[in-house]
């Protein structure tokens, strides 16, 4: 294995631990097309409502991990409605 897919795989490790502690998750493509390749690869997911809240604007999987990390800085889970 090369030590970019070793890296790869540990910066989705990291960010799927940051995105579990606000009860998201994070989502890859079964299927990789060359638009997903060439600019992401990755969207979030409300674990609770299945909703997508980052990734596909524009299209599909259009975030990357960077993308997420930095979203993450400022996201704040909405509050509940009484």
């Amino acid at each position: 294995m090369s030590s970019r897919k070793n890296h790869l795989a540990s910066q989705e490790r990291v960010t799927k631990r940051l995105l579990g502690r606000h009860n998201l998750d994070l989502l890859k493509p079964l299927k990789l097309t060359p638009k997903i390749i060439e600019h992401g690869g990755y969207k979030v997911r409300d674990a609770a409502t299945g909703k997508v809240l980052f990734g596909d604007k524009g299209y599909e999987f259009s975030a990357t991990l960077e993308d997420i990390e930095v979203w993450l800085e400022t996201f704040e889970y909405p509050a509940k409605e009484d």
